[in-house]
């Protein structure tokens, strides 16, 4: 009797196989797969394996000139592609040559005025406040504040410790001393869920890279439960059996968008304007560039001198000559 064949692999699981045995976030991994499809698809559906340098740099080139991507948006496809060949595929892409670069445009970023956050604040409530406040407050990224454990906040301290933040880093902000009390208040209530989900029989929930293997009942373990879970359960097979997740990302979005707008604030303005805003105010009040470049955790102070040019009281903080006519 013939033993029998395995069944195939088809390319796109196995670049999420790989992007999950790299410890690869789920955003980058579904961003890979994204620009793998459009890769393919852009040529006809061939496969890969019979594409090289040539069809690469095509395909780069479309997206500078055709679909007008970001340089940023075109070094992750081309980052994707590089990964499908080194890594899945096993094989050089080759030289890729020279291709149509996506331009760069510098954009000074949207940034809110004290007075202005405290009327966007005013139209928030509940879970919705204390994630914004600590999006201004801490100068957290959005999904930085959604992936916070509960062992992560020290109110002690006064510190929140971001841990695989982007670039993989971890660093340490500040913890408003304003939110301290709806906080903790907050947490009573997801520790209550908490002892129900338990009491229920719900899985813990979905632990980084490889802890779960090291400390199989980490998972269950209060310190390690999400400081803002989704209200609902998560199904997804990708975090084993049915858990937990951390609150979506839209969920906050939509009420800061609605915030905004009942504000009366004619500025586009969301999730990462208060991290725009927390460097700026930061500026605006003396701190060194040094300390707020280390508490957004930027890699170059180039990134984070780019709040000199919104600081308050005119452009790059100088006022207009014409206010002394």
């Amino acid at each position: 009797m013939m033993p029998a064949t395995p069944p195939k692999v088809r390319l796109l699981d196995e670049v999420r196989a790989q992007c999950r045995l790299g410890h690869y976030s789920g955003r980058t991994e579904e961003a890979y797969v994204g620009w793998i499809r459009r890769f393919i698809i852009f040529h006809a559906k061939r496969h890969p394996r019979e594409m090289g340098a040539g069809e690469v740099r095509a395909f780069l080139s479309h997206l500078a000139t055709k679909a007008q991507v970001s340089a940023s948006t075109q070094n992750q496809a081309l980052g994707a592609l590089v990964f499908l060949y080194r890594r899945v595929l096993r094989q050089e892409v080759g030289d890729i040559g020279a291709h149509e670069r996506a331009r760069s445009p510098e954009r000074l970023p949207v940034v809110l005025a004290r007075v202005e956050v405290r009327a966007v604040m005013a139209q928030l409530a509940g879970t919705p406040w204390l994630v914004a406040m600590l999006l201004y407050g801490a100068g957290l990224r959005l999904n930085e504040a959604l992936e916070l454990r509960v062992k992560d906040v020290d109110f002690e301290r006064r510190a929140i410790a971001v841990r695989r933040g982007k670039g993989a880093k971890d660093r340490m902000a500040p913890l408003p001393a304003s939110t301290a009390p709806k906080l903790r208040a907050h947490l009573g209530d997801v520790r209550a869920q908490f002892d129900r989900d338990r009491a229920a029989g719900i899985a813990g929930v979905a632990l980084p890279e490889g802890l779960s293997r090291k400390y199989p009942n980490a998972g269950t373990d209060w310190v390690w439960q999400w400081v803002f879970p989704a209200g609902r359960i998560c199904r997804d097979p990708r975090f084993g059996a049915p858990s937990r997740f951390h609150l979506h990302e839209s969920a906050i979005q939509r009420e800061v968008t609605r915030a905004v707008r009942a504000a009366g604030i004619a500025k586009r303005a969301g999730c990462h304007t208060f991290r725009h805003s927390f460097a700026t105010h930061l500026l605006e009040d003396g701190h060194d560039i040094r300390t707020i470049q280390e508490l957004l955790g930027h890699r170059d102070v180039a990134t984070t001198m780019i709040y000199t040019h919104v600081m308050g009281q005119g452009a790059l903080g100088v006022p207009s000559p014409a206010d002394r006519l």
